[in-house]
């Protein structure tokens, strides 16, 4: 299965924001179930304001668990 380019182009900046130090993790609140969720984002700035651009949250519980990689 190949990765979509748009997943390919949020990796790359992703990539980029941390190797510029510009990564945080935020704690927020999801929409649809109203839990909490640590959501990893990149840091940038507009007309002096912080903008946090969300690109997943961690994975609660135990990932190994959560996740089947491709065979």
């Amino acid at each position: 299965m190949a990765i979509p380019d748009h997943a390919r182009a949020n990796f790359e900046t992703l990539l980029k924001a941390a190797q510029a130090g510009d990564l945080a993790l935020m704690e927020c609140t999801e929409v649809a179930s109203g839990e909490t969720r640590y959501v990893l984002c990149a840091v940038g700035r507009d007309d002096g304001e912080y903008v946090m651009t969300p690109f997943g949250h961690l994975a609660p519980g135990d990932p190994y668990e959560a996740y089947i990689p491709p065979a």
